[in-house]
């Protein structure tokens, strides 16, 4: 038996690696010690076929056919052959012959139905499935029909026999959301797109079905359009008021994360007047907070605060409202630089009942802000114990990458290279992405400089930064720029610039120095985060979609090992309107 297994497996090698030469001699000796072996007498005539012996495999497969009890298989695969030899009519024949077997026992559709599918054979494979719901009308093959209908282009067909289905069997439906998403994108002009919104408007006018609801809101997020998104799922809600405020809840968190803004806060405004639930009314008072500060201005910090003194007000500063206290302490910090408030804050929350991965968050905040403070190493202090606590978690891994910037920050580099080496195989690409940026940072800057002064001034300019301090962060890396010209350190120093640029609405400035990265640096580790970012700003601020479409595809297709690379390919997608594979 393990010689069998040994031969089968040097004879499927010779075959996956193209030398099918010498998986036939291996699959010959399997079959002819193993007769009644349909996997071997597959693996022959699959390799005959490969190496174009199609008068070989005939005659293996006739041989087949003259022993009696014929697997309806075997029909298929010599139906096939024939095909590729050039005589349909002989193909034809026995593919009718496969089809016929379904009078003597309809069960075989499954297997011919396959052996078909298998084959590209897909009008063969409908006639098969069709042929076998006649005969046995328990028998249900719509979800492989509406597969195939949807190969060959028929996409009405496959839409309503999909649907179909999901009123008849729930639980296929995520499986075919799926298969759905192949022909939905974010286009909202795409056809397929148009014609699914249709078909689910003319069910939901003649059944009141909740699902062409929930299928409409499915879709309306597919195309990026939340707002419409929304209006179903407070249709169903409404519908149905014992229904969860879940996927009104996930709905929010999509909005938020696609820079809809404004839909999550109408979503969040509904959850509030909605819900009973204690830790989701705070969770959405919270979001309402958040969603305020990232468009604030100066003028706008002393409503921010009294929203966040409401809210702990009115619930407590307890367990439930521990991520209110975090957010609160952190803008106390960093928009209003009151940091002896805000760590006084965090050392009181560390005192309430909690588990070790909320006190995690609260050390690393407090360690955030004792950054802020240029307190280093009280800061390391607290990153360490989150990392030794944490070890194996995300937040252990993040933790150390904070060691490594706090190192980098006061100007430690080699403890922060120790840290960074580490950090290479983590298991957030995010992370690891972050941490071999600044390893090579520090490691091509240490090089040919003893004195490491562009490395330093970069670490302060990048420290600034962090402190909000963008004015100051700008003076310095136009120094760097100025002074340090064609070292290393100069697509650091311009993709840095560009950021503040970036964040201060200066998109022109912010333009030049990702080009400068694109021409100077295509080989540097910068070169796919400087295309991402200056394709979304030609797509998003400057309205030049067929520039950001030609940046996107140069991730696409020349940066494959990208962190940036799904969603270079959703971007490209929702300017073109196609699918990118």
């Amino acid at each position: 038996m393990a010689l069998f297994a040994q031969d089968e497996a040097i004879a499927r090698q010779y075959f996956e690696k193209g030398e099918f030469e010498k998986a036939i001699v291996y699959y010959k000796k399997l079959c002819t010690k193993n007769p009644n072996n349909r996997s071997y007498l597959m693996g022959l005539v699959s390799s005959y076929q490969q190496s174009e012996k199609y008068v070989e495999a005939e005659k293996v497969l006739l041989q087949k056919l003259d022993n009696g009890n014929v697997y309806p298989v075997l029909y298929v695969e010599t139906g096939y052959n024939y095909q590729l030899m050039g005589k349909m009519q002989k193909a034809e024949t026995y593919y009718n012959k496969a089809i016929a077997t379904l009078d003597e026992n309809p069960n075989y559709a499954y297997a011919v139905g396959n052996a078909f599918k298998g084959k590209t054979l897909l009008d063969n494979a409908i006639a098969t499935y069709k042929k076998a719901m006649m005969l046995n009308p328990e028998f249900n093959f719509n979800y492989d029909l509406a597969y195939i209908y949807g190969e060959k282009g028929d996409i009405e067909n496959m839409y309503e026999m999909y649907l179909d289905l999901m009123v008849e069997r729930a639980n296929l439906v995520g499986n075919i959301k799926r298969n759905l998403s192949r022909f939905i994108d974010s286009n909202v002009g795409n056809e397929n797109s148009a014609l699914f919104k249709k078909l689910l408007l003319k069910r939901a006018q003649t059944d009141p079905n909740v699902l062409w609801n929930e299928l409409l809101s499915w879709l309306f997020v597919q195309q990026g359009q939340y707002k419409s998104a929304y209006a179903q799922e407070k249709a169903i809600y409404k519908r149905s008021p014992e229904t969860s405020l879940n996927s009104i809840v996930d709905l929010a968190k999509i909005a938020l994360e696609n820079n809809d803004a404004e839909t999550a806060k109408s979503i969040y405004e509904f959850i509030i007047a909605e819900s009973r639930d204690t830790q989701l009314l705070i969770h959405s008072k919270l979001e309402l907070i958040n969603i305020d500060l990232a468009n604030a201005r100066k003028k706008d910090n002393a409503k921010i605060e009294t929203a966040f003194k409401q809210l702990l007000a009115e619930y407590g500063e307890n367990t439930q409202t521990l991520p209110v206290q975090i957010a609160y302490a952190r803008f106390l910090a960093f928009k209003l630089s009151e940091t002896d408030m805000a760590e006084a804050r965090l050392k009181k929350a560390l005192e309430l009942p909690i588990n070790k991965y909320a006190e995690a968050q609260i050390r690393m905040t407090l360690a955030d802000i004792l950054v802020y403070d240029e307190k280093f190493n009280q800061a390391l202090i607290y990153y360490s114990q989150v990392q030794k606590d944490l070890k194996n978690d995300v937040l252990g891994q993040e933790a150390r990458f904070k060691v490594a910037q706090t190192s980098f920050y006061k100007g430690d580099f080699e403890w922060a290279e120790t840290q960074l080496k580490v950090l290479k195989s983590s298991t957030s690409q995010l992370i690891a992405n972050d941490a071999l940026q600044l390893k090579l940072l520090i490691s091509d800057n240490k090089l040919g400089d003893t004195t490491q002064v562009a490395l330093k001034l970069y670490a302060e300019a990048d420290l600034l930064a962090y402190q909000n301090n963008d004015d100051g962060a700008m003076a310095i890396l136009s120094t760097i720029l100025s002074d340090h010209k064609g070292e290393p350190i100069e697509d650091e120093a311009l993709f840095k610039q560009a950021s503040l640029f970036e964040k201060h609405g200066d998109y022109e400035k912010a333009v030049l120095d990702y080009q400068k990265i694109i021409t100077f640096y295509p080989t540097d580790i910068l070169m796919d985060d400087a295309l991402y970012k200056l394709a979304m700003l030609y797509k998003n601020e400057l309205s030049k979609p067929d520039e950001a479409k030609q940046l996107l595809e140069r991730i696409i297709y020349e940066h494959q090992d990208s962190i940036y690379l799904i969603d270079a390919r959703k971007e490209y997608r929702s300017i073109r309107g196609d699918q990118v594979e």
